[in-house]
């Protein structure tokens, strides 16, 4: 193969690759988003049974949404989610309802 023919190659793979790379660094962002509720509320948001932590897997993303914007006003009272929502933008917690509502229960 010549030089410029693998050149071309390279450039054509790289442009077909970009975009999923830009793809799996979003996704990889919002898994380590997620990672930071699992302490608590279990890997994926699957809380431990019998726990009197809430799952998140499944939430319908509206409803946790509303659950965070309340913890973040200060209107839900919480012994720790209040002052975790802060910490979180809209678009995070937009982002983590979102993710959370695809998980499996």
């Amino acid at each position: 193969m010549r030089w410029n023919t693998m050149l071309a190659a390279a450039a054509s793979l790289a442009a077909t690759t970009l975009p999923a790379a830009a793809q799996d660094k979003d996704a990889l962002y919002l898994r380590s988003l997620a990672a930071t509720c699992a302490n608590c509320h279990g890997t994926q948001g699957k809380a431990q049974p019998g726990s009197s932590v809430v799952s998140l897997a499944g939430m319908p993303a509206e409803q946790l949404t509303a659950q965070m914007a309340a913890f973040k006003a200060g209107t839900r009272s919480a012994t720790i989610m209040h002052q975790l929502a802060k910490g979180y933008s809209d678009a995070q917690i937009a982002q983590l309802a979102a993710y959370f509502a695809t998980q499996s229960k």
